[in-house]
């Protein structure tokens, strides 16, 4: 795996220096000095609104959580997807352990352990999916009535129909997998740490017993997957304003098409960290057909990465600063409690 991302990462880097080169560079870095200071600040302003709301999906889905948890943990998972080297897969790993570690604002919730933590992950991501295979499908009926929109349109739409019936399989797994359970458990294992591993498999009943608790509530499912939907909708918003900025105006409806069509794309190329490379020549592919300059479409797509890594780089600072802080209260509780032994013991010789 750790081969395969590496080999990946390089052959996206690769395309997108070819893509670059192509262009030019100062020409797309003219196309986005367009947009100004205040337009991008706009831009992550946009972009950190859809996070809130994609914590909240998450919350609906999962209420026993807590809100804050939620919208947190959702950020340090993305953020870790699109900020360090790792495929999707390793930012899932730290979202589920920030989920963990995570502080809650409600002293009625207490510390999630990891057979709740990997749960209730495993459900917020199923119904993200739930609601971007809805989106793309708008997408590509908004993108049906461009010419030659047909090279987009249709391997996409099959692409979402393999996705939709690995979804349902994934659902079916998680209500009845059993053994596929295990084994899912066995595969994360391999890679995170080993207590955690440890704590994982020998509480592979509890896990399960999560996983069916959380689904034996499908209004609540069903809500999170349709908020997951309006914020994609709101993202494919950012990126309308984005390229009003920019100087493009191919109106919302455009805008849908575009966002969902490469949303599609880099779900399928989840593999690569950060899809780098894939997001960039979508967004000029598509362009094309909008009658948008390839300039505009690779400056999106770098103005967007400037906007994740603006919002991720103080999520993961923060979160590290909150892991630092609890190890080190860890450390002194053991301390307090071994000095604690040690005086006890001593009290105990002196008495006799």
């Amino acid at each position: 795996m750790k081969t395969l991302t590496f080999i990946l990462s390089l052959l996206g880097l690769a395309l997108l220096t070819g893509i670059m080169a192509w262009l030019g560079i100062g020409h797309v870095f003219t196309a986005m000095q367009r947009i100004g200071v205040g337009g991008f600040l706009a831009m992550v302003a946009g972009q950190a609104l859809v996070d809130v709301g994609l914590g909240t999906s998450w919350y609906l889905a999962c209420p026993e959580v807590g809100l804050f948890r939620t919208i947190a943990s959702r950020a340090v998972r993305d953020a870790a997807g699109n900020c360090l080297p790792f495929s999707q897969l390793g930012g899932m790993v730290i979202g589920i352990r920030a989920t963990c570690s995570m502080p809650t604002l409600s002293r009625r919730l207490g510390p999630l352990q990891w057979p709740a933590a990997v749960a209730t992950n495993i459900v917020d991501i199923t119904t993200e999916v739930l609601g971007q295979i809805v989106f793309v499908i708008i997408a590509l009926a908004c993108l049906f009535s461009h010419t030659g929109a047909n090279k987009f349109t249709w391997p996409v739409l099959g692409g979402m129909a393999l996705l939709a019936l690995g979804i349902a399989g994934f659902i079916w797994t998680q209500q009845r997998g059993g053994v596929a359970i295990h084994h899912a458990a066995r595969f994360l294992g391999r890679h995170i740490a080993e207590g955690w591993r440890t704590t994982l498999i020998d509480n592979m009943d509890s896990f399960q017993g999560q996983l069916d608790l959380l689904w034996a509530r499908p209004a609540r499912i069903a809500s999170g997957a349709m908020m997951h939907l309006l914020c994609w909708l709101g993202g494919a918003g950012v990126t309308w304003l984005s390229l009003e900025l920019l100087g493009a105006h191919i109106g919302y409806i455009g805008a849908v098409a575009i966002e969902g069509v490469v949303c599609g794309i880099m779900s399928a190329s989840f593999l690569v960290p950060a899809a780098l490379g894939v997001q960039e020549a979508a967004y000029v592919a598509l362009g094309y057909f909008f009658g948008i300059e390839a300039e505009i479409s690779l400056g999106l797509s770098l103005l967007r990465r400037g906007r994740d890594i603006a919002i991720g780089i103080p999520v993961m600072a923060l979160w590290q600063i909150s892991e630092m802080r609890r190890l080190r209260a860890s450390k002194h509780e053991a301390k307090a409690s071994e000095t604690l032994d040690y005086s006890d013991n001593a009290t105990g010789s002196e008495a006799s």
